[in-house]
């Protein structure tokens, strides 16, 4: 098994990996027919190859040796040096091979050696495995967030792993901002279009939720409205699609 970077020429096996993966992860819980469509918006050939040449995205391969790509992740890096899988997939067929392992152990040693400070991970409740996964491979589960899907709600749960021998590392930090004294949770993030949104609270133990931190203007002066869209009043930074908006929000 070798896992390498992958590049554009391995467009076609990504998509196959990830139709299998999909549909045997969350066909059940969310409906084949938002599996397909957000297999058809995500691994359309043009994004596809927009994502593979960014630079803040990092894409691994894992081939056998007969060259089948089997699996692949999908994470990005963003500007406070913390990085998120937002995707790893494994075809159904090569799972319990470790190859899911081998894909991880990659994936966070690339990060960390292009500054990562910590790889975050997202996961549907109702995907178990995936979750186990995490757990299993030294991710402490730090939250929950609603997760919009087609006409239903959905839980998603949120990971974070911290390079060894920084588990004592703070990832809420109280912060003095135009609405006062926040705690601003480093490990809840949304992407924006300049920089991320992080989830700010009024208290250190994260029980009075105030709204959102943005980190590229450094204010709280941000507002959501009821599609869930978070802007910034001070600097337009605008919260980016999500992995399930394109498709469904």
């Amino acid at each position: 098994m070798e896992i390498r970077e992958a590049t554009r020429a391995d467009g076609a096996d990504i998509r196959a990996v990830a139709d299998a993966s999909l549909g045997a992860s969350y066909a059940s819980p969310l409906g084949e027919d938002i599996v397909d469509k957000a297999a058809d918006e995500w691994y359309a050939e043009n994004r596809l190859a927009d994502r593979l040449d960014a630079d803040d995205v990092q894409y691994l391969v894992a081939e056998t040796d007969d060259g089948n790509v089997v699996g692949f992740s999908e994470s990005e890096l963003d500007g406070d040096a913390a990085a998120a899988i937002q995707w790893l997939h494994v075809h159904p067929d090569a799972r319990g091979e470790g190859v899911g392992v081998q894909l991880l152990e990659h994936t966070e040693t690339d990060l960390l050696e292009r500054g990562a400070n910590r790889v975050e991970g997202r996961v549907l409740a109702a995907n178990e495995p995936g979750n186990e996964f995490y757990q299993d491979h030294g991710y402490a589960r730090t939250g929950d967030r609603g997760l919009d899907v087609g006409d239903e709600t959905h839980t998603e749960h949120l990971y974070v792993k911290l390079p060894e021998g920084e588990e004592d590392v703070e990832l809420a930090e109280q912060r003095e901002t135009d609405a006062g004294t926040l705690w601003v949770a480093f490990d809840e993030r949304e992407r924006g279009s300049a920089a991320p949104f992080y989830t700010a609270y009024r208290d250190e133990q994260r029980t009075e939720k105030y709204g959102f931190y943005c980190s590229n203007c450094e204010t709280a002066d941000t507002a959501m409205n009821t599609m869930g869209r978070v802007a910034c009043n001070n600097c337009g930074n605008e919260r980016r699609e999500t992995r399930w908006d394109a498709a469904y929000l």
